[in-house]
């Protein structure tokens, strides 16, 4: 054997440490979408032309490439028609719709010739999914550029985009053009569009949008032709330069964004407000009854944009538009499309859970498909704490959990029968309940029970370190636990192997209170088989208070006091394999007022008339939490 000299020794520490060190982000694809756009907005088609520079970041040669064709979903006999007909509780706002459609309201997207570099490519139409041989492999760190002529129909408004929604408004252009399929390092993800979610890389936008000039537009990117169009964009005593003919064209940019959204209608009213270091806020709607609750919302959301990015991380835009139309509510890049018949406060929620949506699926655009919980369940958990600031103040509403709504959801389907894991593929999910309650309800209990586990605070800035690390980067599960992990320092994997890939469920309960000379001996029960840390409150027969504190072993440490003003007492680690749990009060049982276990109800325990002593009836315990 040749003796390795000091330099090759020396070498070899040099390839080894770089090697260890040579973690850079995950790579992401980019595309820059250069799209004409001709509407004839009395047949609802329009005639695009898009040029796509792809840039294949990745480490692998692409031999195809994939694009979402999501207006064909808008056929009879589509994924999206037929999984809505077949499904045990379909979606209201779709059911049969579909089926019933005529030609002349079908949607549909036809591709006219598509070429790489010049060259004629061959594809096939999948239904929503356009499949693509190139003419040439995309090696490593290389782009090409695509070009497509396509016509389009827009479908009679029946899921998201279309025209003529419920509310009269004419066009809510979501997913209307040929859009590049995501390739991550799990590979493609080109999935049929069925109605659940959506997941792109990100990149640049640039839209022409030609359309008969008694339309206004709202939604993403900015305008960058106001001169032309008027219509309030326009600086005051601006000369106004139109084109000649019927039409004008609306000119688009949007930078480092995954998606680009657009609404018209002729009765479009816009207003904008600012806030103050941050975005612009614009409001497009229909001047009829409920002007006055527009006008009342926009400060409000002035008001609600200024805590998001205090409190959530900076909004990295100097724009956001909230849009009269769709069928409900829908996020955007910068824009939501949302329906405006509301009170003020049903107004403010649905724009402040769409514009979170900018947080969780705009900026760091996780696989909402895989996980549709860190989308939808973040921004509901955010929603709700947002709400509770703007409407209920600190001394208002239910200050003990304001999110209580989403955990009498998460347990009702728990005990529904009907729970699947969150790990499920969004669009797999047995039943549209099962989908909704796991992503919505239970996604944002997850959030405010991690608060429990780690610590408010601790959790709060988890919260923002996410934010700003992984932002732009399509962040997964494991991206998430990470952080929190690094921040809090504790091992957090057993939580999520519990609450996202299992439906065990969480159940302590106070088993005795024995006294033991001039000790009490309390003992308590884990019932259900998710493992948790435990907050037990006692209050005392002379009035002061105490908090016994039971990390579980797994966690490997401690949470922060959530609350220094009450006396907290750590005790020795439970092992999540022991069902009991029994720990001494240096005072009788004659001494002790009250206790409960958790008295903030951010532990989603799912039977809570076991949980304080002395015991209470189950109708004594609903609703009766304890402030501390």
């Amino acid at each position: 054997m040749t003796r390795p000299t000091n330099l090759n020794l020396a070498l070899l520490f040099i390839f080894l440490t770089t090697a260890a060190l040579a973690q850079p982000d995950r790579w992401q694809q980019r595309v820059e979408y250069t799209m004409d756009i001709d509407m004839d907005v009395s047949a609802h088609q329009f005639k695009g032309k898009q040029k796509l520079v792809y840039y294949n970041n990745s480490p692998d040669t692409l031999t195809k490439v994939f694009y979402h064709l999501y207006f064909n979903a808008f056929q009879p006999g589509s994924s999206m028609d037929v999984r809505s007909r077949t499904i045990a509780d379909p979606d209201r706002r779709v059911m049969d719709r579909i089926y019933h459609l005529k030609d002349d309201q079908i949607g549909y997207q036809k591709i006219n010739s598509l070429k790489q570099d010049g060259k004629v490519l061959s594809y096939a139409v999948e239904g929503t999914v356009l499949e693509v041989n190139l003419a040439k492999p995309i090696l490593p760190k290389s782009k090409v550029t695509f070009d497509m002529e396509f016509d389009a129909q827009v479908p009679l408004q029946v899921r998201r985009s279309g025209w003529a929604n419920k509310e009269g408004v004419e066009y809510s252009m979501a997913q209307w053009y040929p859009k590049m399929a995501e390739y991550d390092y799990e590979g493609w993800h080109a999935d049929p569009y069925v109605g659940r979610e959506f997941y792109a890389p990100w990149g640049d936008f640039n839209v022409n949008i030609a359309i008969d000039s008694a339309y206004m537009i709202g939604g993403s990117g900015y305008l960058q032709n106001p001169e032309q169009i008027g219509k309030g964009y326009a600086k005051p005593g601006t000369t106004i330069k139109r084109p000649k003919g019927g039409k004008l064209t609306w000119q688009f940019k949007a930078q480092n964004v995954h998606d680009f959204m657009w609404a018209a209608d002729p009765d479009y009213l816009h207003d904008v407000a600012q806030v103050p270091g941050g975005p612009a806020l614009h409001f497009f709607y229909q001047g009829d009854t409920l002007v006055e609750n527009w006008k009342e919302l926009q400060g409000i959301a002035v008001k609600a944009f200024d805590f998001l990015s205090k409190n959530f991380g900076k909004y990295p835009y100097d724009k956001f538009a909230v849009v009269q139309g769709g069928d409900g509510g829908m996020e955007y890049p910068m824009s939501t499309l949302i329906t405006g018949h509301r009170s003020v406060r049903s107004l403010v929620g649905v724009t402040v859970h769409e514009a979170l949506h900018s947080w969780y699926q705009g900026v760091l655009g996780t696989n909402e498909s895989l996980y549709p919980w860190m989308d939808e369940g973040f921004t509901d958990y955010a929603t709700q704490i947002t709400m509770h600031y703007l409407f209920d103040g600190p001394n208002g509403g239910n200050y003990i959990n304001p999110l209580e709504g989403s955990y009498r959801s998460y347990f009702s389907l728990a005990q529904s029968g009907l729970e699947e894991p969150m790990s499920t593929h969004s669009d797999h999910y047995n039943t549209n309940r099962a989908y909704g309650s796991a992503a919505y309800s239970k996604g944002a209990v997850s959030q405010h029970q991690l608060s429990y586990v780690v610590g408010h605070e601790t959790f709060m800035r988890g919260l923002r370190r996410y934010f700003d690390t992984w932002k732009m980067k399509h962040p997964n599960m494991n991206d998430y636990i990470r952080i929190q992990e690094k921040n809090s320092g504790l091992e957090l994997d057993w939580y999520y192997e519990y609450f996202v890939n299992s439906t065990k469920t969480v159940d302590y309960g106070i088993k005795s209170v024995e006294e033991q000379g001039d000790q009490t001996n309390v003992t308590l029960e884990r019932i259900e088989k998710m493992p948790m840390p435990i907050e037990l409150y006692v209050e005392y027969a002379d009035g002061s208070k105490e908090l016994f504190y039971i990390p579980l072993d797994l966690m490997r440490g401690v949470k922060e006091h959530d609350d220094p003003s009450i006396p907290r007492t750590i005790l020795t680690d439970w092992p999540w394999t022991h069902p009991y749990y029994t720990f001494s009060i240096p005072k009788k049982p004659k001494d002790i007022r009250y206790m409960e276990i958790d008295p903030t109800q951010r532990m989603a325990d799912t039977d809570r008339t076991n949980q304080s002593y002395p015991w209470r009836s189950a109708v004594e315990a609903e609703g009766e939490p304890v402030n501390k």
